[in-house]
């Protein structure tokens, strides 16, 4: 690995400026050795990152941050960045409770220019700071960096959309690290980019335009030609689709190629109208492993460097993995189950009925919104789609859900994965708002699985509906793992785990196991805690929960989702609409948003954990008991 010669005597970009222009590939070389010597210690977002890495330094020799702002669309190329914007020395909490995310974050750093964690939203962002510099009579740059994974989302075509009609300087850097563009392609739309960047070009061109206008059928002649000039970059140059939506395509371009990236970026910048430079880079660069399987190093856990093997290795199966399994188990025998991601093949456990079903699997890219009414469409003609995305991302097809799932009772189930605290990714992966944003929909069921089994069973059922149906499960390992035939779950039913007097703990999903750890600690004290595997949140098993309401006096509800709105509040609700004044308490997450750290860090630090819960929940007996006395 590099030693850090030159990184390490690098505090910031003025610093990077400093260099010589030959001395940035050396330059290069020093960040990618550190950023996989710490992440092979941390985990996190490897090969896109690695990747970027001449890309990042280029636009910091470039640009002047913080005074240029210069944004990330998701921040998953962003390490670079950090090393190279005053967070060398920190590099290595990254991700680490009290450390640094694995995020662009304001508050970290004056070079990061917005907060980001979801994609397609950097040329949004862009606009708006491009807008907001031009009211305030400014003349500094504005860049996006965006993913061609992130192109595929709406908002970002919105966004171009809507910087063309601003017709303001925004330069957008396109990522391309598909390395899609044949040889010849790149090479002619190579020259006919550096034709246009050409420091003589926009004048000539005005000159012509204005000589023409001068001649006999002037304006025909600039017309025709005109028309001709237009008929032949639609043939030749790529980017003609930016072209019409008012920027200057530059590209495709060498993304590894620094005095190539530093002469484009330089010449961007002179312009004064929106441009997008189109930049192809091997994701995983630097580093064979990730070279060889870019979808795999995407993100890592910590890792041997010279074999590229995980330190540690998975001792059990996940609830990611389990719902692929048993969504495959269903398509071989119900021709009906389609299964449907945004983007994320591998990370909800659909690599394997991708490649036994690929007719019956589609991928819409990073668009949730267009999942979940695509998913809605095929639904009315008799297929049952199962949408699995990451809890979080669900958040962005929240209209789509109740306008055209909802409204019509349609059989699309969703499968939440990465529900509650995700650990290291930070609030804005988390997923703790499902449970507040999905029970108040009408008709909509919304279940969580205490085990693999569990999960199992609630796939089955949700698939046999004939409604729609949402199932939230955590990221990682889990107990129980079905075994033969899976029988479906009964719709609204839980299970009383463990019987009680003076206080009934209401649990649900990942919480039912502390839970139970919690009664065991309060037996212990003299209390004997009831323990009910809500399972469902909607609809709730109102008569068991009023059963166990009645009989001990007491309620608490356990739940890894915001309090507010939530699992609680549904029982509270319940309760109060039934004529039950019990006490209730309702635990789960504080009405802030959590930061990074691992999962277990993060419960701990909210009072998640069993020894927590039993002593929130014998201070709540205790002081019901005396206000009774």
């Amino acid at each position: 690995m590099p030693v850090g010669e030159l990184l390490d005597k690098i505090d910031g970009p003025a610093d990077l400026r400093g260099l010589k222009e030959e001395q940035l590939g050396e330059l290069a070389e020093e960040v990618r050795g550190r950023m996989i010597s710490v992440v092979s210690q941390r985990g996190g977002h490897l090969a896109a990152s690695l990747g970027a890495v001449e890309l990042t330094i280029a636009l910091h020799y470039v640009f002047e941050s913080p005074k240029d702002k210069i944004v990330w669309d998701v921040g998953h190329q962003a390490y670079a960045h950090k090393l190279l914007t005053g967070r060398r020395e920190r590099f290595e909490t990254l991700r680490q409770a009290g450390g640094i995310s694995g995020f662009p974050r304001r508050s970290e750093s004056e070079h990061d220019a917005f907060d980001t964690g979801h994609g397609s939203t950097a040329i949004a962002v862009g606009a708006g700071l491009a807008k907001a510099r031009d009211m305030a009579g400014e003349d500094h740059a504005v860049v996006t960096v965006v993913g061609d994974g992130a192109m595929s989302g709406g908002m970002a075509f919105e966004a171009l959309n809507l910087v063309g009609h601003l017709s303001t300087p925004l330069i957008v850097v396109l990522n391309d690290n598909q390395m899609s563009i044949s040889r010849n392609v790149g090479a002619l739309a190579g020259y006919l980019s550096r034709l246009r960047l050409a420091p003589h070009y926009p004048r000539a061109k005005s000159d012509f335009e204005s000589l023409a206008s001068r001649l006999p059928l002037g304006d025909s002649l600039l017309e025709a030609v005109q028309r001709f000039k237009d008929g032949i970059k639609q043939l030749l140059i790529p980017g003609m689709l930016f072209e019409e939506l008012g920027f200057t395509y530059l590209g495709p371009i060498d993304g590894h190629e620094l005095p190539v990236l530093i002469n484009t970026l330089r010449q961007a910048r002179a312009l004064d109208r929106p441009a997008l430079i189109h930049v192809i880079t091997q994701k995983g660069r630097g580093y064979v492993h990730a070279e060889n399987d870019a979808a795999k190093w995407h993100r890592t856990g910590a890792f041997d460097i010279e074999s590229g093997e995980p330190l540690s290795a998975a001792s059990g199966l996940s609830f990611t993995h389990v719902l692929g399994e048993t969504l495959v188990g269903i398509a071989e025998r119900d021709p009906r189950l389609v299964a449907i991601t945004a983007a994320m093949k591998e990370g909800t456990g659909l690599r394997e009925f991708a490649e036994r079903f690929p007719d019956r699997f589609l991928d819409v890219g990073m668009a949730e919104q267009t999942a979940v009414t695509f998913a809605a469409s095929l639904a009315t003609q008799g297929l049952r789609p199962v949408v699995a995305i990451y809890s979080t991302f669900l958040q962005r097809a929240y209209d789509q859900i109740v306008h055209d799932v909802a409204l019509t009772r349609l059989p699309v189930v969703f499968a939440l994965d990465r529900a509650g605290l995700v650990g290291e990714d930070g609030p804005t992966h988390h997923g703790v708002f499902d449970l507040t944003y999905l029970r108040h929909i009408p008709g909509l069921v919304v279940m969580a699985p205490k085990d693999l089994s569990e999960l199992a069973a609630m796939v089955n059922s949700a698939v046999e509906l004939g409604g729609p149906a949402a199932i939230r499960y955590p990221r990682g390992e889990g107990t129980n793992p079905p075994d033969g035939d899976v029988t479906a779950c009964p719709i609204g039913k839980g299970e009383l785990l463990r019987e009680g007097e003076g206080v009934a703990v209401l649990a649900l999903g990942s919480m039912v196991g502390l839970a139970l750890g919690a009664a065991r600690m309060l037996a212990g004290e003299g209390i004997e805690a009831a323990v009910v595997n809500a399972r469902f949140v909607k609809p709730l098993d109102a008569e068991l929960i009023c059963e166990q309401a009645r009989l001990c006096g007491r309620v608490v509800t356990v739940e890894e989702n915001s309090i507010a709105g939530g699992f609680g509040s549904a029982v509270a609700e319940l309760l109060h609409q039934q004529g039950l004044c019990v006490p209730v308490l309702c635990l789960g997450l504080p009405d802030r948003f959590v930061e990074h750290g691992s999962r277990e860090e993060l419960l701990a630090s909210i009072g998640l954990e069993p020894k927590a819960i039993a002593e929130k929940i014998a201070r709540f007996v205790q002081a019901e008991s005396r206000s009774l006395t």
